[in-house]
């Protein structure tokens, strides 16, 4: 048949860091690969997350089999309340991801219609034609998967977000036999982790950051925040067996931190020694060169429970002279501007400030593979067709330069979100695109809504040009004015009475101006004040405010 093809169409990931989303099509049978969010750029003013646009999906609900998620990070699953709520369909996931789901979803009252799915790294399942290979891999979060899904034309191999860590703290070490074998039985197409793509050598492993941290706890003379991702369970695992050794009492703050050392608690991922943790409302009673406060905010973010304490605004975190605030993160670009303000606020209690400059020591390591370890992968599999995933443009681009230098790769293939990829065992060729975008979510005041990129073309408006309220008040039987018109103006840094006094002259004149029939038709004489007004602005003030007319019948 012709079209006995596999499409491979990218709804989100390639081209931005963040909305992860692979539809995989072969005939009437998809299957979906993560799903996704984005936290906004500045530009998308009160917007919360940012996520897929899935039309594709929805336009073929009926052949979606399922989704599948390689691990748990917002950039991943974060999307999956979103989708459900258009489209439900199986998830399946490992039992600490799915943990992670469960939450995420009950909080949107979406769990109960849910069907979540455990799957198991080394054992294969079948959805319609395909069959699915979840492969044990390391990163920065625990129980993370690559899938292998074996098509009717091949192998299409999925990293997922890894790097290869052999001596991982939980000991579940990347699963580099799986890969070779997979290698030697032929795969067709590889998908990989772009992020780190820019890094030379190899990221270190995990256990790496002990040294550093371990001298940390040893020379802090008084209190020890010790802030990290919430989804770091290596890290939280290490800063507690560190406090155990260093006879410091642990107080876990913030509720992402909470449902994180909760999950991994029940699923065996912490063993917290009895006696080691104490209420929040408990550190005030210890001495301070005994506790050890896990605390969220790593990023700066506003309400975070560490930018609270900061400005001395937290309940039981109260950051004091000679105490030691320690980031064991890395800053994601576009949070520097917080993130040091947060750190300004520290230095100004006097507490000791230490983070990933660069110049302390290693305090932090990342969760993706470096360039050798992306070319180690690319060895071991020796993949027909190469396709970069998870970054931006330029990332894409150097990657798949990189591999296509490499020797190994038949084809490095630079695709973007939303084209179609038709494979099959012999060649991979472009053949369309499909519909894909970002889908702003405003979740505030406990409702999550759509924001249309009009609302955003507004709030950018306002924030930059500010807004004119002419308002009218007319006598409904006459269809006279009832006085002088009003103006309000809001956000124009200008000579405000000079201004209104001259709209008041534009707008009476318009009126003036205006036959008994324009100005019975509302619309019409809505827009000619408008433009009048617009005109007089724009020529004055070079500034282009929203103008909103207000009529009001009396």
């Amino acid at each position: 048949m012709a079209n006995d093809t596999l499409k491979l169409i990218p709804l989100g990931g390639l081209g931005e860091f963040g909305m992860n989303c692979m539809a995989l099509r072969w005939h009437d049978d998809i299957v979906v690969i993560d799903a996704g969010l984005m936290f906004p750029e500045e530009e998308l003013l009160g917007v919360d997350i940012v996520v897929p646009d899935i039309s594709y999906l929805i336009e073929n609900r009926d052949k979606v089999r399922g989704i599948l998620l390689t691990h748990g990070h917002e950039d991943h699953i974060g999307g999956l309340p979103w989708i459900l709520s258009e489209l439900n369909v199986p998830v399946y996931g490992t039992e600490f991801t799915l943990a992670y789901v469960e939450g995420k979803l009950e909080e949107h009252h979406l769990l109960d219609d849910a069907e979540l799915i455990e799957m198991l790294p080394g054992r294969r399942f079948t959805l319609g034609p395909f069959t699915i290979q979840p492969i044990r891999v390391t990163h920065s979060l625990v129980d993370c998967v690559a899938l292998a899904i074996h098509t009717p034309v091949g192998v299409v191999l999925h990293t997922g977000d890894f790097k290869i860590d052999l001596s991982p703290p939980d000991g579940k070490a990347f699963d580099l036999h799986a890969f070779a074998e997979l290698g030697k039985q032929g795969v067709l197409c590889l998908l990989q982790d772009s992020t780190n793509v820019d890094r030379r050598g190899y990221t270190p492993s995990e256990r790496a950051v002990r040294p550093r941290l371990d001298e940390i706890f040893a020379q802090t003379q008084k209190k020890l925040f010790f802030s990290c991702f919430s989804s770091s369970i290596h890290r939280i695992r290490l800063a507690m067996e560190l406090a155990q050794e260093h006879g410091r009492k642990i107080a876990v703050i913030g509720r992402s931190l909470d449902n994180s050392t909760e999950i991994a608690q029940d699923l065996g991922y912490l063993d917290i020694p009895p006696g080691l943790m104490i209420n929040p409302g408990q550190i005030k009673e210890q001495p301070a060169n005994k506790v050890c406060v896990l605390i969220t905010g790593t990023q700066g973010e506003p309400m975070s429970a560490l930018s609270r304490a900061a400005v001395n605004n937290h309940k039981h975190a109260r950051i004091e002279a000679g105490d030691t605030v320690l980031m064991s993160s890395r800053v994601i670009p576009g949070n520097e501007k917080s993130i040091y303000r947060m750190i300004d606020h520290l230095e100004r209690r006097d507490a000791k400030v230490i983070h990933d400059d660069g110049t302390q020591g290693l305090i932090h390591v990342s969760g993706h593979a470096s360039q050798e370890e992306l070319r180690l992968m690319i060895n071991l599999v020796r993949p027909k067709f190469f396709i970069p995933v998870h970054g931006d443009y330029r990332h894409l681009k150097r990657h798949a330069e990189m591999a296509a230098t490499m020797g190994v790769v038949e084809k490095s293939i630079l695709l973007e979100d939303g084209e179609v990829l038709e494979l099959s065992r012999d060649s991979a060729i472009r053949t369309g695109t499909v519909t894909v975008g970002r889908v702003c979510i405003d979740s505030g005041g406990g409702s999550t809504d759509v924001v249309e990129d009009l609302v955003i073309r507004d709030r950018r408006h306002l924030s930059e040009d500010g807004i004119v309220l002419p308002i009218i008040a007319i006598d409904k039987r006459t269809g006279k004015l009832e006085n002088l018109p009003e103006i309000v103006i809001r956000g124009m840094a200008v000579d405000e009475a000079t201004m209104i006094a001259e709209a008041k002259q534009i707008v009476q004149r318009t009126l003036d101006g205006s036959g008994g029939e324009e100005r019975g038709d509302y619309g019409v004489i809505k827009e000619k004040i408008r433009a009048d007004l617009k005109r007089y602005i724009q020529k004055s003030t070079s500034r282009r405010p929203l103008i909103m007319p207000v009529i009001l019948e009396l």
